[in-house]
C-alpha cells in the first residue's frame, strides 16, 4: 500500500455527495479521500483491498470505506459495482456518530449472506440516492442527504449492537453505560485539542477515574488514551490537507504536546509518516 496516491473529490456545490454514474473502474490503485465511500456489489467477483486486508466481495454485498482510509479495487467485472460517495462534515457534524466512530471506522464489509436484512437496506437507500440525484429535485440535496443518514443510523446501531454482544450486563445496566461513554466521547471530540486527562473527563461525567478508565475500555475495546490518540490524529490527517500549516502546527493544533509523540503515533495508527501522509495527498 506504499505507493498510494491521492483521489481528489470534487463535490458539486452545494452538494455534499457524489454518485458514480457510469459504472465504478474495474481497476483503481491505493488511494484514499476525505470523503466516505458506500459501494454496493451488483455482480459476484469484485475484489478490494482496505488498509491491509483483502476483501472478496459478491452479489449484494457492501463495502464501507470511511474518511482518509486507504483503499484500492484490485480487480471488478464491468458494472459490477454501484458507489456513493459523502463529505466527511456528514458524520463530523454529528456528535453521536464520532462518538462511536471508533466502531463505525472499524466496519468495511457487510455480507448479504450474513446480513441480508442490512445489506439489502443499504442497497435500496444508496440506489434510491442515485434516483434522487439524477431527478435533480430543487431539494435533491438535502433528500439524499436524509437517506445517508438513514444509512449511518442503520449501521451504527449495528456496530453497537455487535459491541453489547461482548458484555454480560443486562439491558438496563448496558444503557446507563452507554449514556456516560456517549457523553466521555463527545467531551473528548469537543476538547481533544487541550491538555485533557482521564480523571477530568471522568470528573465531567461524574464518575471516579478508576470506574471511568474500566467501563470506557469494556465498551469502546480500547484504553482511553488509545482513543484520545485515534481523535487526534484524524484531527491532524484534516489539517495535514492544508499545506500552509507547517507539520509541527498541525501537531499541536490537534492536541498533541510535542513532535516526537505526534510522528510515532500518526504513524502506528496510518502506517505512515505525517510528512509522507502529505504527500500522498499532494500526489
Amino acid at each position: 500500500m506504499g505507493n498510494a496516491r491521492k483521489e481528489k473529490i470534487q463535490f458539486n456545490t452545494p452538494s455534499n455527495i457524489y454518485v458514480v454514474k457510469n459504472g465504478c473502474p474495474v481497476t483503481y490503485p491505493p488511494h484514499w479521500h476525505n470523503a466516505a465511500e458506500f459501494t454496493i456489489i451488483l455482480k459476484d467477483g469484485c475484489r478490494y483491498r482496505v488498509s491491509d486486508t483483502f476483501y472478496e466481495l459478491k452479489k449484494g454485498d457492501v463495502l464501507l470505506i470511511w474518511p482518509h482510509q486507504i483503499h484500492e479495487t484490485v480487480s471488478i467485472p464491468d458494472n459490477a459495482a454501484l458507489f456513493v460517495q459523502f463529505s466527511s462534515a456528514i458524520i463530523e457534524n454529528s456528535l453521536d456518530l464520532v462518538s462511536i466512530s471508533r466502531f463505525l471506522y472499524d466496519c468495511h464489509y457487510i455480507s448479504a449472506s450474513k446480513e441480508p436484512e442490512l445489506a439489502k437496506y443499504i442497497t435500496q437507500e444508496i440506489l434510491e440516492i442515485k434516483k434522487i440525484h439524477e431527478l435533480s429535485d430543487p431539494l435533491s440535496e438535502t433528500q439524499c442527504k436524509l437517506c445517508i443518514y438513514d444509512i449511518l443510523l442503520k449501521i451504527g446501531n449495528h456496530v453497537l449492537a455487535e459491541a453489547k454482544k461482548e458484555t454480560s450486563d443486562d439491558l438496563v445496566s448496558r444503557k446507563r453505560s452507554w449514556k456516560y461513554i456517549h457523553a466521555a466521547c463527545n467531551y473528548i471530540m469537543e476538547n481533544s485539542s487541550d491538555n485533557i486527562t482521564q480523571s477530568e473527563v471522568a470528573k465531567e461525567i461524574g464518575l471516579s477515574t478508576y470506574y471511568f478508565s474500566k467501563l470506557f475500555k469494556q465498551h469502546m475495546n480500547m484504553s482511553f488514551p488509545a482513543y484520545l490518540a485515534n481523535i487526534r490524529v484524524r484531527s491532524a490527517a484534516s489539517l495535514l490537507l492544508d499545506e500552509s500549516i507547517s507539520i509541527t502546527e498541525c501537531a499541536f493544533q490537534a492536541g498533541f504536546q510535542s513532535t516526537t509523540a505526534f510522528n510515532k503515533t500518526f504513524h502506528d495508527i496510518t502506517g505512515y509518516s505525517p510528512r509522507e501522509y502529505r504527500k500522498l495527498y499532494k500526489q
